[in-house]
């Protein structure tokens, strides 16, 4: 319940856009945007292609179904009270694979079911629940490697062998404190790709081949000996049997870009791909080209590179956001499109529509402008939303991301979309700290973390009140995750500056969120501290919103699960007992799931009450 006891139920607060459904009830716009069901980019068996596996909220939790492509078949394969969304499928298309946790403590064991349906069973006998970190399976159907991570073991990696008799336990064959996880399997099932950060920077990895031994068969590690990081990401094998390349990102050029490093030789060709910002890839399915997604100042689009040629060709998308894409065996291209204004959908370049979820779509919202703001660090990057012919200033919200490695894009978003319903304008700034700029602008927020992304804040928003956007009595900074936790900060350090403050599953009190949180986390907060909390204490308490929680001024709303693994509750509490100590106005709601809800009605509940806080505090 609510802190305060006021109880606020799903649906409430204006009625703007509202339109009649079945029965005469009234849903307004907002609502229908997280009602209208949505599907994910479908995963495909290797060798049995038309054998796919989504996610899809149809039901009204966001869970994992299999569609059989040859007949149009669908059947909802998880059915769980906070949802699944962690499945695969295995290369012969037999078997899939799903995550099972305790009401998303992300902490549980991979179960298994037979495509055409029937009982789940333990995927892996012989290994205790863990976090999940990779998991590969091999086309032999028999070829398991899986990642995981404890506080009591570090990360481990655990292959269950071809030729293993049944029922034997896994064989353990990478250990290491630091954080690392499994990053794909070779085509024959021989090598291994082990994503690790054995130098201790979690913020970049280090690459290693392993056969299924554990044996080292090559090392790519581009942090060693210098000043600056660089990291290496697993990008996959090529889809050929007894092929030895390894698509791989690297950061050598400032940016995210792919290169092929043959681990068997250990000749690298670089691809020196002419396109700006950050670049990614996969393989089409024959070896013989790269589908690349390319990722440039909030938006997103693919190309083809020909591995013989050289060729670089565009894929034609819609100017927006690609959030996944897939080359399938025909050649065609299957992506997820939207953009601001455009719900998503899932487009194929053979010009159809791959998979139409049935039900009511999403009403659209408002197209996104790009706003440049001189910053301290650099050019800072903004994404501006407001009411179809509204004037400022407005009340605006400061939507603040998570990750803090990720960044915000003209891309569909029901949130943000809810608030311009009901008048406000919202401003999303792609701070220090975000990906797509480049890898120093990713980096910078180490060691004053927090601080510098706020700083950045700080200058859209002095640009939003001078440019006549915002009110500047009406300014309200609201985020989840790492933009929570953001939020809570800037309450604190900021208090002038904000009105109100609306901060879901964040970081309350950091040094308690350290002790408490999941041990990859641990790892993540080492890097960018420079340390632990005892070793670096005074840098934790100058990024803690604990330390400014008496200089707050404004109305503060928080949600947290009380499950959650990453932004624990322990540490929430400690924050909402300092806020209550003082009798601030605050109000806080907890829900039973982990780091945000996988249940759209439980999501709409919570927008609706930060809706509902917003219009009692602000004028």
């Amino acid at each position: 319940m609510s802190e305060t006891g006021k109880q606020v139920d799903a649906g409430t607060g204006s009625d703007a856009g509202a339109g009649s459904d079945a029965g005469g009830a009234v849903t307004p716009d907002w609502e229908k945007r997280f009602r209208a069901p949505r599907v994910s980019l479908p995963d495909w068996a290797e060798d049995a292609p038309d054998r796919s596996l989504f996610v899809s909220n149809a039901t009204g939790t966001y869970e994992l179904y299999a569609w059989d492509r040859a007949t149009g078949a669908q059947r909802q394969v998880t059915d769980r009270a906070n949802g699944t969304t962690d499945g695969l499928l295995t290369p012969d298309g037999h078997w899939i694979w799903w995550f099972d946790d305790k009401d998303g403590d992300e902490f549980g064991v991979w179960r298994r079911q037979p495509f055409t349906g029937g009982a789940d069973e333990a995927a892996v006998p012989g290994l205790a629940p863990s976090y999940p970190a990779g998991l590969a399976l091999g086309r032999d159907g028999r070829t398991v490697v899986v990642g995981r991570s404890t506080d009591e073991d570090g990360s481990t990696v655990h292959v269950v062998r071809p030729d293993a008799a049944p029922g034997a336990e896994p064989v353990e064959i990478y250990r290491h404190r630091e954080s690392a996880g499994v990053g794909d399997l070779s085509h024959d099932g021989s090598l291994i790709v082990v994503e690790h950060t054995e130098h201790g920077d979690a913020m970049h990895s280090a690459l290693r081949v392993l056969r299924l031994d554990g044996s080292v068969v090559a090392d790519l590690d581009d942090s060693k000996g210098g000043e600056v990081e660089l990291g290496l990401e697993c990008l996959g094998f090529a889809p050929v049997d007894g092929d030895t390349r390894l698509l791989v990102g690297h950061q050598r050029r400032g940016r995210w870009e792919p290169m092929v490093w043959d681990v068997a030789s250990g000749e690298e060709t670089d691809l020196a791909l002419d396109l700006p910002g950050d670049v990614s890839a996969e393989w089409y399915p024959d070896g013989s080209a790269l589908l690349v997604a390319h990722d440039f100042e909030a938006r997103g689009d693919l190309w083809r590179y020909d591995l013989a040629t050289r060729e670089l060709t565009r894929v034609e998308t819609p100017r927006g956001s690609v959030s996944g894409a897939t080359a399938r065996p025909d050649g065609t291209v299957e992506y997820m499109w939207s953009s601001a204004a455009e719900p998503p959908v899932l487009r194929s370049t053979s010009g159809r529509v791959v998979l139409d979820p049935p039900g009511p779509k999403a009403p659209a919202s408002v197209p996104v402008e790009d706003a440049w703001v001189e910053g301290p660090g650099g050019r800072v990057h903004a994404l501006v939303q407001k009411p179809a012919g509204a004037t400022g200033p407005l009340p605006t919200v400061f939507e603040v991301h998570g990750g803090p490695t990720w960044h915000d894009s003209d891309s569909f978003a029901a949130g943000p979309a809810a608030w311009i319903d009901h008048g406000y304008a919202v401003v999303r700034v792609n701070y220090r700290g975000s990906t797509g700029y480049g890898r120093e602008w990713t980096d910078a927020l180490k060691h004053r973390v927090g601080l510098i992304e706020l700083e950045d804040i700080a200058a859209v928003r002095d640009w939003a009140v001078a440019s006549g956007l915002a009110d500047p009595d009406r300014l309200i900074l609201s985020g989840g995750s790492w933009g929570g936790y953001l939020t809570l900060l800037g309450l604190g350090t900021q208090p002038d500056a904000w009105a109100l403050g609306l901060a879901a599953v964040p970081v309350a009190d950091y040094v308690t969120a350290y002790h408490d949180e999941m041990e990859a986390l641990k790892a993540m907060d080492r890097t960018l501290f420079g340390g632990t909390p005892e070793e670096v204490p005074e840098r934790f308490e100058a990024s803690s919103p604990l330390t400014y929680v008496d200089a707050v001024k404004a109305p503060v709303y928080i949600s947290a699960g009380v499950n959650d693994p990453r932004c624990p509750i322990r540490q929430v509490e400690n924050y909402v007992d300092r806020l209550a100590g003082r009798a601030a106005v605050h109000e806080v709601y907890r829900y039973d799931a982990g780091h945000g809800s996988l249940v759209v009605d439980e999501r709409i509940k919570q927008v609706a009450l930060e809706l509902d806080f917003a219009a009692r505090h602000l004028r």
